[in-house]
């Protein structure tokens, strides 16, 4: 098995970590740093040395005990595991406040990966352009991304309309879905999908803060009772 198969083989989060990863490292770099222990890495990402350790075995990368990782070689691993030679272009679909705020805040993020067109069906959005990116009507989607040679389509749309934006994507040639909306989307077998749904997220943080509200309410009843349980003495 050559590297190109065992990179298709990395675990789904490992390739999410591996992006979170190259963020951090590029933040230590522009601050003069050039090496970084796994420990530091952990502590920036809220994981483990040991997660962080195992990560960067599975992609044959190893530091000095001394020195630790090299960051510039790390992050060009990392961009010969993520990144595609040629680049791969990206659509947004729904030119909304979010679709907006995405495109804003990618801009110049990434230069092998770059958002290249928008699409939406509000003739008052149509034709305009947002941080340079044209918004297109959707009904010349399959003829934009076509010419565009885009992969990738970003759904942004309300969530009613998801499941049609999908196949429309899909039917335009998209190999890739990010789906931002809170209705699922299927997608047939070729289209890798991925689904963000932000309603779950924030009730995954309010679940761990609840629990660490009960913790805390627990830890308080508890020193209630040994102070009364003292002054009964």
């Amino acid at each position: 098995m050559n590297a190109s198969d065992t990179f298709k083989q990395l675990p789904h989060k490992t390739i999410e970590r591996l992006s979170q990863y190259r963020r951090a490292l590029l933040i230590c770099l522009e601050n003069n740093k050039d090496h970084i222990f796994s420990h530091e890495i952990a502590k920036i990402q809220h994981i483990t040395p040991v997660q962080v350790r195992r990560d960067l075995m599975l992609i044959g990368y190893s530091g000095t005990l001394r020195k630790g990782y090299n960051i510039r070689e790390l992050i060009n691993l990392i961009a010969d595991i993520i990144d595609s030679d040629e680049g791969i272009k990206v659509a947004i679909v729904g030119m909304g406040n979010l679709g907006r705020a995405l495109i804003n805040y990618f801009s110049g993020k990434r230069h092998k990966l770059t958002i290249s067109a928008g699409f939406d069906v509000n003739p008052e959005k149509i034709g305009k352009t947002v941080s340079g990116i044209p918004c297109y009507d959707c009904k010349s989607m399959k003829e934009i991304i076509a010419k565009e040679n885009i992969e990738i389509g970003i759904i942004t749309v309300p969530a009613t309309q998801s499941a049609s934006t999908a196949k429309q994507l899909v039917d335009a040639g998209i190999k890739g879905i990010l789906n931002y909306t809170p209705k699922p989307v299927e997608v047939p077998e070729g289209v890798y999908l991925e689904e963000y749904d932000m309603i779950t997220t924030l009730e995954k943080v309010a679940f761990y803060v609840k629990m660490e509200n009960e913790r805390a309410a627990d830890m308080a009843v508890k020193r209630q009772s040994q102070g009364t349980a003292a002054s009964d003495f």
